[in-house]
């Protein structure tokens, strides 16, 4: 099996990508061939029997996209973004990646036909929904962005669907939680706190926490991210249907049960490095967000996320800490 990774070198492309490196399978098909694309370089750690290849390319500018699937890989792996934040900020970019680039990789799959149908897993996410939201937001509910990023991703979603029914791929759309913890340092992501007060204080670092303590959202850890992404590229498409996108599993949870959660794992001298600096830009786009979801669809297919949010920051430290807590835990 061929498989084509965009936005390889992200934090979730670089966690797939480490994945699939140490056991090269989608389902029970054995992966031959890797080629791993971001605008930057790729990292890879893959060796063996699978043969890998990277390469810095923008899949917004014409013709990369018809280069990249002239190999026809059998599975893509559709992660390339510009970030909320990143995307509300700057208009004209987030649409040209966002949109247009994803537009591009579904038109490079057209003159194919049916002889080339591939599976194209794109990362979308549960900012497609915007207010007034139910209680509980099901699969059904209607997508009314109330972002850029969120309109770009929707829009995505349609199209996606679209080339499918009429046969050009085989596509998948999943709705990612806000990933949490994510490693390393902060990107430029709206939502970026959630992980910050975690992550920083677990590493001995002041976390500034924007927003109030009641403030309620929609999580899942890297590791189940990645574990989606796998789930969906073995899928049978009819066990899809027409609906090609869906909410993942996740925690639904108030910044003061993540901050509960940190207590439990590593005691009050951690959890004293959070800051509240109240920014209430930050405080205002929250606010459109979703807080939690019906995916009893997703889980019916044989997704699985985390249970709660301890289960999350346990992830994080086993992950990423080794197992251990650092020093600043006391």
């Amino acid at each position: 099996m061929r498989l084509l990774v965009l936005g390889a070198a992200g934090m979730l492309g670089g966690k797939l990508v480490e994945r699939l490196a140490r056991d090269p399978l989608i389902g029970a098909e054995r992966i031959s061939e890797m080629l791993l694309v971001d605008v930057v370089p790729v990292q890879s750690g893959a060796a063996g029997e699978v043969g890998v290849e990277t390469l810095v390319a923008d899949i917004a500018e014409p013709g990369v996209a018809e280069d990249l699937l002239s190999g026809r890989p059998e599975v893509i792996f559709d992660l390339a973004a510009v970030v909320s934040g990143e995307a509300e900020v700057d208009l004209e970019k987030g649409y040209r990646v966002n949109l247009d680039g994803t537009r591009r990789l579904l038109d490079a799959a057209r003159p194919s036909g049916r002889s080339y149908r591939p599976r194209l897993v794109f990362s979308s996410s549960i900012a497609v929904f915007g207010p007034p939201f139910p209680d509980v937001i099901g699969d059904e509910c209607d997508t009314t962005p109330a972002t850029s990023y969120g309109t770009q991703k929707a829009v995505a979603e349609l199209l996606l669907s679209d080339y499918t029914r009429r046969g050009f791929l085989d596509g998948i759309g999943i709705r990612l939680p806000t990933i949490c913890v994510r490693p390393g340092r902060p990107n430029r992501a709206a939502s970026g706190f959630f992980s910050s007060i975690i992550r920083e204080p677990l590493n001995g670092e002041t976390a500034v926490l924007p927003v109030p303590r009641d403030v309620r959202h929609w999580f899942a850890s890297p590791r189940a991210a990645v574990q989606f992404l796998l789930h969906a590229a073995t899928l049978e498409s009819r066990e899809i249907g027409q609906q090609r996108s869906l909410t993942m599993p996740g925690v639904s949870a108030t910044v003061a049960m993540e901050i509960d959660a940190l207590r439990r794992a590593a005691g009050d001298e951690v959890v004293s490095l959070i800051r509240s600096e109240p920014d209430e830009a930050i405080a205002h786009m929250v606010a459109g967000w979703p807080r939690c979801f019906d995916t009893r669809r997703a889980s019916q297919l044989g997704f699985r996320a985390e249970g709660n949010f301890d289960e999350i920051v346990r992830v994080y430290i086993d992950d990423e800490l080794g197992g251990v807590i650092g020093a600043a835990s006391g």
